[in-house]
């Protein structure tokens, strides 16, 4: 499994709305970072402060000029749905994810395994025999 390229499919794909956010998040953000809880709309996320609509992109996601590459300006406070992600080999087979490579396809039970070591920090190992 490569690093990850920033290539952004994950983000371009989840942040219209697909994303939850609990309330010690909504709390944290009210108190630490009030420019991203300006984003929050009735406990749901991404919404234009100004007129309450939902916005079809990650208000905090940039892409990078003559790039194509996105960063995060709020990488180290996003919501736990984004730190988590990703979450199965599956999950990133379908969101055409970059990181994969030829190997973790032919053993995607090895693959799935080097990916919860690599986001042992940001959530607990997928299981599937509580995912189905």
């Amino acid at each position: 499994m490569k690093e990850c390229t920033q290539c952004g499919k994950c983000c371009t794909k989840y942040s219209d709305g697909g994303l939850s956010v609990t309330d010690s998040e909504i709390d944290m953000w009210q108190l630490f970072r009030p420019d991203i809880a300006d984003y929050v709309k009735n406990g749901l996320i991404w919404f234009n402060p100004q007129n309450g609509q939902a916005l079809s992109l990650c208000p905090f996601l940039r892409k990078v000029p003559e790039q194509e590459i996105y960063t995060c300006d709020i990488y180290y406070d996003r919501p736990d749905d984004c730190k988590s992600y990703p979450v199965t080999i599956q999950q990133m087979l379908q969101d055409e994810c970059e990181m994969l490579e030829d190997a973790d396809l032919k053993h995607p039970d090895q693959a799935q395994q080097n990916l919860d070591s690599l986001m042992a920090d940001s959530r607990p190992p997928f299981s599937s025999k509580y995912h189905g």
